[in-house]
């Protein structure tokens, strides 16, 4: 994967989380607490709408998809994170570094459009309810997958095919917790001027557009939500959609300032903290969002729980 002639650099060394060495053994235990539960929250979600026949539409069908991509988002990252914390074996070998990135924008982009299909189902079961039916079809909502999948691997492999081009001649430390597109262009001795003008086109086309249109959506629900006349419908409505828009706003509050301007910020930790925020805590946040807000979910817990009693005893 590395051409010989091209890189001296065999391996990467990650920095890590700027923790002092007393604060390990807490630190360790924090975050694989928090992603035992991103993993076991997440699944039980998978779980749940695989085995409710009721949770078998549209909305649920996007969240499936994206309750999956919150597991392999954050077992990108934390896995090394936490062995680097716990042996202080900080290195990384280019490959593993190269694969790191490579899967951690692809489920970074595959979040985004998975994000901004669910908008659309939102916009479309509220602005359009009587034709909800015929327009979400099993086949649209499976091409919407199939599309953000193959777009989220064309965005993380052009990034990669390039900088597989460059050459990192002698700096190898990445101030990080794990391999950064930005960090790794700053280490590299090649011209770079491509990789941070595709970098930033494609940031435009699966961060910001995305983005944009569920701002469009939820102008369309925000119209209609106005328009309807009883309290009860209104409240309807926005129970449909907050678990939505506290994802959204989980999502892309952290995400916006730290990869499409990289060179506005020269603080490390708190490029870290932002960092730790979409890969850490936002996919642990995100089953007890659509859990604890959403009546369906709720009832098919308890409903799986009731069942695993019955079979207990």
């Amino acid at each position: 994967m590395r051409p010989e002639n091209q890189s001296s650099v065999s391996e990467f060394l990650l920095l890590g989380l700027p923790i002092r060495p007393g604060q390990q053994g807490v630190f360790f235990t924090l975050f694989l607490g928090m992603y035992l539960t991103t993993v076991l929250g997440n699944l039980l979600i998978i779980l749940l709408i695989r085995l409710d026949s009721r949770l078998h539409t549209p909305m649920y069908f996007f969240l499936s998809h994206l309750a999956f991509t919150d597991v392999c988002f954050s077992s990108v990252t934390v896995p090394k994170m936490l062995m680097n914390i716990h042996t202080k074996y900080k290195s990384i070998p280019y490959a593993g570094c190269i694969s790191q990135m490579y899967f951690f924008i692809f489920f970074t982009d595959l979040d985004s459009f998975l994000i901004t299909s669910m908008a659309y189902d939102r916009y479309v079961a509220i602005c359009h309810p009587l034709h909800y039916t015929t327009i979400m079809k099993e086949e649209l909502c499976a091409l919407l997958v199939a599309v953000s999948w193959i777009l989220s691997c064309a965005s993380s492999l052009s990034h990669t095919l390039l900088l597989t081009k460059l050459s990192f001649c002698a700096a190898n430390t990445i101030p990080h917790f794990y391999c950064d597109l930005a960090a790794l262009l700053k280490l590299s001795c090649s011209d770079i001027f491509l990789n941070e003008l595709v970098m930033f086109t494609i940031g435009v086309v699966v961060i910001t557009l995305p983005f944009l249109c569920i701002l469009v959506s939820y102008g369309y629900i925000g119209a209609t939500i106005l328009r309807v006349p009883s309290t009860k419908g209104i409240c309807k409505a926005l129970s449909t959609c907050g678990s939505h828009l506290s994802v959204v706003f989980l999502y892309y509050g952290a995400i916006f300032g730290q990869y499409l301007f990289p060179t506005i910020s020269n603080f490390i930790d708190k490029d870290i903290i932002v960092a730790l925020m979409y890969t850490v805590v936002t996919p642990m946040l995100n089953p007890f969002i659509y859990s604890l807000r959403n009546r369906d979910m709720k009832e098919a817990v308890w409903k799986l729980f009731s069942k695993v009693r019955f079979f207990s005893q």
